[in-house]
């Protein structure tokens, strides 16, 4: 199948059920709306899940496991955890283009940092038909941040969209400091409509 298929058989069938409103002119409102977002669907089932096509989130048990990544062909990791765990020289000799960002799992790191250089790897990435695997140590707050970050500034969703077609692959749920930083990244580009 070829990738523009795949890119819209699963766009649709992630907008498929009524989109949630949300209401981003208030900020308190707009971030418990969207927390409400990421309790619903899908648990987290593996260490790395498929969230868009060649595109997973993961966590440190795969990202560290030599022979899993090499099983799965994944040619590019983001780590949003490089702070505190191994960096790129891990991936010598697999082929592995490695981006690592040194953010911590506090609402007060600033994640939106990182946002612009993330997507552009990403989409690098995916338009060169890589895999790649977003990860921080358990897959639902960094990199789960990171991939919704994506999908907003190269895919064109909102927020909604994005957290929609995140969840029906792996079960996500950002820090509060970063479901602001989102919102703001929606705000920003989409101004107050969900």
């Amino acid at each position: 199948m070829a990738f523009t298929d795949k890119y819209s058989e699963w766009r649709t069938s992630s907008l498929r059920s009524v989109k949630p409103e949300v209401d981003f002119t208030s900020p308190g409102l707009a971030v418990m709306e969207v927390e409400r977002l990421f309790f619903s669907g899908k648990a987290i089932n593996s260490h790395a899940d498929e969230v868009w096509p060649r595109l997973y989130i993961g966590d440190m048990n795969i990202a560290e496991n030599r022979s899993e990544l090499t099983r799965n062909n994944f040619t590019h990791i983001v780590n949003c955890a490089h702070s505190s765990r191994r960096g790129g020289e891990f991936y010598d000799g697999m082929g592995i283009t490695y981006l690592g960002i040194e953010a911590h799992d506090s609402p007060t790191y600033d994640m939106s940092a990182n946002f612009n250089t993330g997507a552009e790897f990403i989409h690098k990435a995916l338009s060169g038909r890589g895999k790649v695997l977003v990860h921080c140590h358990v897959g639902v707050s960094r990199s789960a941040t990171m991939v919704l970050a994506y999908l907003m500034l190269k895919q064109n969703m909102t927020l909604v969209e994005a957290i929609t077609t995140v969840k029906e692959g792996r079960g996500v749920i950002p820090n509060r400091g970063f479901i602001r930083q989102l919102i703001d990244l929606h705000v920003r580009l989409y101004g107050y409509r969900s």
